[in-house]
């Protein structure tokens, strides 16, 4: 007599096996936020998208919620939004499409399972979205592609193929075929699906009610199409010889990418899209600890921290720290450890997130994603587990590339820029370094842009009114070295260049790669690092 699953494995199973947690990344402009929002339309998360370019109406896209993103119409936080679609739960997680912010969008596709990228029809693929990709190859990210802006004109779509493919290093499988773009754009032809879906401009339906043909030979194709009909037959032929099949093997490996055409700010092919998006997607995977692999379906709950989000919401000062679970169940005020610090903690007011609104959760599986309240006990990259000591892999910071000393315009606000300072560093917006025994700090950042969000984010919700003033650095170095007092040489010896970071972690700042060199040549018994793991 075969054995029962028990009622509560039964349930994680299936609860695990109808999540779907991705990530969308691509180029600023490409349409990332409108798609976003129109996602969110069909899931019926929200009920009527809030266009991006409407600003003078100051309906703000409904994903961007801080108020340079506002202003300037782009996306430099990490939004997280739970929809349901069909039978499916899905977190979607809009990352900052602008290339300075692309520390906080590689943390975010450690929290992700696939990835959604967004590719402007009129540009192709644009630096931005190959470091992405970069990115994406690391972890082995399957990834779905969309190729926004049909209804424009644009590169011819086998163009677009080709630039993917040559620049991406990625096999494409177009599952959907344009007809037409910009004013002869006539729809989209769903390969996989054997029908024709015609274009209808302007339309903010949620219904598709359009026009279908189920048969390319069908002669209403040519009545509806025109010369256009004969077009498509013969570029569905030359895809039949030419274009791969489509494999979920290779999909899922990353070493394919299936290929859908649309127009999001027309609602034009995000049903196909998301219908994909939830059939071919994994369910929430295995993930990596320093001492093993954790599976999803596992009893026991553990997750970890990949975001930190100070002020949310202004009026209460909040810092909310996301976690993704990663096995197990969380239900509200249950115990957790959290090992960084060796403490138990009771998680009592966890949220779940539809872009600014927040609802408190009652239990969460795997592959979800939840805010806890954090009052500056929890870190980019901790772990919460029920008993068994993990820490989860893969989360590190980068070695910054632009350097700023930070100054007060009122000398009397000190504290509230310490303060500001310790958060935004907590978060990841920043990286702070300062000297030893001194109170001066030297920020750090990937992109020129932060420090503009640094110094807004400042003023606006710590009240420190700040100015930058130029340094000497152009590269930061973490080092380590076993010997302490070889350490303490080396830190007597480059007094003017060892800093300490927000979590006290010494680091070498230099002017030059020669003088980067030079001292590494110097002190071979002191190791040097590009990146480091969250503490």
């Amino acid at each position: 007599m075969e054995q029962q699953e028990p009622t509560t494995d039964r349930r994680r199973r299936n609860e695990v096996e109808r999540r779907r947690n991705f990530g969308i990344i691509s180029h600023p402009d490409a349409g990332k936020t409108t798609l976003t929002e129109k996602l969110l339309l069909f899931g019926g998360a929200i009920q009527q998208a809030g266009a991006v370019r409407a600003r003078k109406a100051e309906r703000y896209a409904v994903s961007d919620w801080m108020a340079m993103e506002k202003n300037r119409g782009i996306s430099v936080t990490t939004s997280v939004m739970k929809f349901n679609y069909r039978d499916f739960e899905i977190n979607l997680l809009d990352t900052p499409g602008h290339q300075d912010f692309s520390e906080d969008t590689y943390r975010v596709l450690t929290a992700v399972d696939s990835a959604l990228m967004v590719i402007d029809s009129g540009k192709g693929v644009e630096p931005q979205t190959e470091k992405l990709m970069e990115v994406c190859r690391m972890r082995n990210t399957p990834i779905i592609t969309f190729i926004n802006k049909l209804d424009r004109d644009g590169l011819p779509p086998l163009d677009l193929l080709s630039d993917i493919e040559e620049k991406l290093q990625i096999e494409c499988v177009p599952l959907t075929w344009p007809v037409g773009m910009g004013k002869i754009f006539r729809g989209v032809y769903n390969r996989y699906r054997r029908e024709m879906n015609l274009f209808r401009p302007g339309s903010d339906r949620r219904v598709d009610d359009g026009v279908k043909i189920k048969d390319l030979a069908d002669r209403e194709l040519d009545r509806l199409l025109g010369s256009q009909a004969g077009e498509l037959r013969a570029d569905m032929d030359l895809l039949e010889g030419a274009a791969a099949p489509f494999e979920v093997r290779h999909y899922l490996s990353g070493s394919q990418t299936p290929v859908f055409f649309g127009s999001a700010i027309n609602n034009f092919g995000v049903r196909e899209l998301l219908d994909a998006l939830v059939e071919m997607s994994p369910a929430p995977l295995s993930r990596e600890t320093l001492t093993r692999v954790v599976s999803p379906f596992e009893e026991a709950f553990s997750g970890f921290v990949f975001k930190i989000q100070a002020n949310m919401d202004p009026a209460h000062r909040d810092r909310i720290a996301f976690l993704r679970v990663c096995s197990g169940t969380f239900r509200r005020g249950m115990k957790v450890m959290h090992h960084r610090i060796g403490k138990e903690i009771a998680i009592a007011n966890a949220t779940i997130f539809m872009s600014q609104d927040r609802t408190n959760v009652e239990e969460a599986w795997p592959g979800d994603v939840i805010g806890i309240h954090n009052h500056g006990a929890i870190k980019i990259g901790d772990t919460f587990t029920e008993k068994e000591p993990l820490a989860f892999t893969g989360i590190p910071n980068f070695a910054p590339e632009h350097f700023r000393r930070v100054r007060l315009r009122n000398p009397m606000k000190a504290k509230q820029l310490q303060k500001g300072l310790v958060q935004l560093a907590e978060e990841g917006a920043i990286q702070v370094f300062r000297p030893k025994g001194k109170s001066d700090y030297i920020l750090g950042a990937v992109g020129m842009l932060q420090f503009d969000v640094t110094a807004q984010r400042l003023r606006d919700e710590y009240g420190a009114d700040t100015v930058y003033d130029e340094t000497p650095y152009t590269i930061a170095r973490w080092i380590a070295c076993g010997e302490r007092g070889r350490f303490r040489e080396f830190e007597e010896r480059n007094r003017s260049s060892v800093f300490f970071d927000a979590d006290d972690r010494p680091a070498f700042l230099t002017s030059s790669e020669w003088r980067l060199e030079h001292v590494m040549e110097a002190w071979p018994d002191v190791e040097f690092y590009k990146t480091c793991e969250q503490a």
